[in-house]
């Protein structure tokens, strides 16, 4: 049996996200009020339920005290064997204002009050921050396409084994904010830039040119294993926490040349040992899955292995 409660910022994306796992074959239910997943529970492990696999949506539109309860709640849950994921969306509140405004929409906080629209969105994220704090996976949808959110909902939730930690190696621009969705944050920008050569400043850290500059600084390699030993000695104690979901991010200013580069030395290494790695480039917008790694893992190597990326201006 598997329960998976979407929740989330108003706006955020929360709509699609169960759309997409109902399109799965999931069981999806919106608005569910928090108090009823006891009663939700009860019907998945009645023998005569056919539906092995349920979607709810649980945001602001719930009672204070509702929330308030979530997390006893989600323990009784969990109490009961249920393999229950909590998945929060989050999103820019500036972008979140765009949104709301290009629309016309009104926030639902605001439809019973006299709250602002910027005060509704604050008040929303303060009601939802246990829930937050709670979630097994969250996800930064500012940047993402409603096709993005979808593909993210389809290979990292509905694909996730219970007993498996999924780590994500993400890279990103500082000039663009830092992902909301990042766990742990390390700060590539004192690396040598291959920006400020005009030949190199429209490749990316995934092509042969930016690997041998970067490879030819003893300061880069020695922060790639600094991340690389810190993530390996670290990573057994988040399993053992029963973390479902770990992601590391990289920025340098640009998110095209030093984090990019770093993140996929770091995630094609990991993905020696561990079993579920993904890579994401925030700028270059792209993600995938990597399975076990048994080739290449030394830069040249990777290079060679690796598809040509597009260019992309810093």
């Amino acid at each position: 049996m598997q329960l998976v409660i979407i929740s989330g910022r108003s706006g955020s994306g929360k709509s699609i996200a169960l759309q997409a796992l109902e399109d799965l074959g999931y069981y999806a239910i919106d608005n569910l009020p928090a108090m009823l997943l006891g009663s939700l529970v009860d019907e998945l492990q009645n023998p005569e339920s056919k539906r092995s696999s349920i979607a709810v949506s649980v945001d602001a539109r719930n009672l204070p005290e509702a929330l308030e309860r979530f997390p006893s709640l989600l323990a009784e849950v969990r109490e009961r064997g249920i393999d229950c994921q909590v998945i929060y969306l989050t999103t820019d509140a500036r972008i979140l204002l765009e949104r709301y405004s290009e629309t016309r929409r009104r926030h639902p906080l605001t439809r019973e009050s006299e709250m602002t629209l910027a005060e509704a969105i604050d008040s929303e994220e303060a009601s939802l921050g246990e829930i937050r704090d709670m979630a097994d996976l969250v996800i930064d949808t500012s940047r993402l396409s409603v096709h993005e959110l979808r593909r993210r909902i389809s290979d990292q939730v509905a694909s996730h084994r219970p007993d498996q930690l999924t780590l994500t190696v993400e890279s990103f621009g500082f000039k663009r904010g830092v992902p909301l969705d990042a766990d742990i944050v390390f700060d590539a920008r004192c690396l040598p830039n291959p920006y400020w050569d005009p030949r190199l400043r429209d490749a990316t850290g995934r092509d042969a040119a930016i690997i041998e500059f970067l490879s030819g600084y003893p300061i880069v390699g020695e922060m790639h294993d600094d991340i690389l030993a810190w993530v390996q000695r670290w990573m057994p104690a988040y399993r053992a926490s029963h973390r479902s979901y770990l992601t590391v991010a990289i920025g340098c200013t640009g998110g095209q040349h030093r984090s990019v580069y770093l993140a996929e030395r770091l995630a094609h290494q990991m993905a020696v040992h561990h079993p579920s790695v993904r890579l994401r480039h925030r700028e270059l917008g792209i993600h995938s899955s990597l399975p076990r790694q048994h080739g290449p893992t030394t830069p040249v190597e990777l290079a060679s292995a690796a598809p040509e990326s597009p260019n992309q201006g810093n």
